[in-house]
């Protein structure tokens, strides 16, 4: 298991190195994460829902990605609640003191997906959450050494030296651990180190003489990592290639599924600017992109609150094109209706952006698939998967989808000028036909990237970089013990 001194110390994309290292070894390998708060998610094989980071793992070991994987995923709704998804589905929303109780029995659902991963896998590597440290939350905690005491799974302690204090937060966490806690730390990792690696032995010598734990690696920064689909809002704000055609993407408090940026960053002839709030959004951009929001009608008002919904309406009169997303096509209709109160107040309707002449009922069913199809347009081919809460329809809809699924199935609107489109499908510019489809409107120049072997590329390379700097026998030899 491991475990980090804090958030984003670089425990996912760890996680995701070892299950390349391992499988290329020949293992059956399996990534495993007790619980995990992210808005963005990925859609399983077995039709549930799991955290990014973990459908990446599954990815690097060579597997299907699935809901065992990822037994408890939290997905804020507000500062102080999140929806609970157990087993890849949704069972209700607690707020955080109230999640608290929830733990013993979300325990059982932890194990048993474990036991099941374990039953076919040589070897599963579990990511904690957060920090080890958070004796606070120690009590029925399921994420970090209370799942490692409970399963038995010997645990690594990761640091990362680049945000500083790195030293402190690894002997911190020795000090504020109980003993049978600590005990289950075999070892500590040092990552994202930049310069000269021998500046730092002594450091290392002094965590391991203050905790016992022997040093397994100090890793250098792989600048690359941050190429990878990225599980929380931190890997939102990373910086991307600036190009001549603009792609503007208001940041609202509740977006999701963020990554279906990535690929567009990765284009040459393209400029993803985030549009953060207090700022007008951007005059020269080419498409104006709202992505997925876990909360739909609280984004659609705070795109009000900013002035957004004005910068829109200017940006299609000037000829501008606009897209939205899942949760962001529900914003670009005439109205959303909540009858059942699935984000709030029941029988709460609100204003729609009003670009495409559609409304959407927000239901309590989820569709959760992977899909293809064609655009009608074009012809030109998709694939994708849909996550949403809700049904939209609508004469936009009715007389112009944007898409036809595979069985026949209409998705999504386009407007009577052609410059609007909104859509279910996540995922759209992963696929590299979609993405040739939408920069040759935008008219940028069309590049010969394929995205899905980059993401293996560096997922190769990353691996490489673990082999190089960590000791991978023995964390192997520690996983039998």
């Amino acid at each position: 298991m491991v475990q980090g001194t804090g958030s984003n110390v670089g425990k996912s994309l760890l996680v995701a190195g070892l299950c390349r290292v391992f499988a290329r070894r020949g293992l059956t390998v399996r990534p495993f994460k007790p619980q995990n708060m992210s808005n963005n998610a990925a859609v399983t094989a077995d039709g549930g829902e799991i955290g990014r980071a973990q459908a990446l793992q599954a990815r690097a070991a060579g597997v299907a990605p699935s809901v065992h994987m990822n037994p408890v995923l939290l997905k804020p709704q507000s500062e102080t609640g999140s929806q609970v998804v157990v087993q890849g589905r949704v069972v209700g929303s607690a707020r955080a003191r109230e999640y608290q109780s929830w733990k013993p029995r979300l325990m059982a659902a932890v194990l048993d997906s474990f036991g099941r991963l374990s039953a076919e896998a040589e070897l599963v590597l579990v990511e904690g959450a957060g920090s080890a440290s958070e004796v606070n939350l120690r009590a029925g905690d399921i994420a970090n050494m209370g799942f490692a005491r409970a399963a038995g799974v010997p645990v690594v302690l990761v640091g990362d030296i680049d945000r500083g204090g790195v030293i402190a937060s690894l002997v911190g966490t020795r000090a504020v651990l109980d003993e049978a806690d600590a005990a289950m730390i075999r070892g500590f990792v040092v990552n994202r180190f930049r310069g000269d690696p021998s500046l730092f032995e002594s450091g290392m010598d002094f965590v391991a003489g203050r905790t016992g734990w022997p040093a397994l690696g100090l890793v250098p920064h792989f600048p690359d990592a941050a190429r990878l689909p990225a599980e929380d809002g931190l890997g939102l704000r990373r910086e991307g290639r600036k190009g001549a055609v603009a792609i503007a993407v208001p940041v609202t408090p509740w977006i999701s599924n963020f990554d279906d940026l990535d690929p567009l960053r990765e284009e040459p002839g393209v400029e993803v600017v985030l549009v953060e709030p207090g700022r007008p959004l951007p005059a020269e951009a080419a498409l104006v992109l709202l992505p997925g929001s876990k909360t739909t009608i609280d984004d659609l008002l705070f795109i009000r609150q900013q002035g957004w919904d004005v910068d829109l309406k200017a940006h299609v009169r000037r000829g501008g094109r606009v897209l939205g997303l899942c949760g962001g096509y529900q914003m670009l209709g005439r109205r959303i209706e909540d009858p059942f109160g699935i984000e709030g107040e029941a029988g709460r309707a609100v204003e729609g952006l009003g670009l495409l002449d559609v409304a959407t009922t927000l239901t309590a069913t989820k569709r959760l698939e992977a899909v293809t199809g064609a655009t009608l347009a074009d012809d030109a081919p998709l694939a994708g998967y849909e996550m949403h809460l809700g049904e939209t329809a609508g004469p936009d809809a009715a007389s112009r989808p944007f898409a036809r699924l595979a069985g026949g199935r209409p998705d999504g609107a386009v407007s009577a000028d052609g410059l609007v489109t909104g859509t279910y499908v996540h995922g759209l510019f992963a696929d590299d036909r979609q993405r040739a489809r939408w920069l040759a409107l935008l008219g940028a120049e069309p590049s010969d990237l394929a995205y899905e072997p980059l993401v293996d590329d560096i997922l190769d390379r990353f691996a490489d970089h673990l082999e190089t700097h960590l000791d991978c026998d023995r964390l192997l030899a520690l996983s039998a013990r």
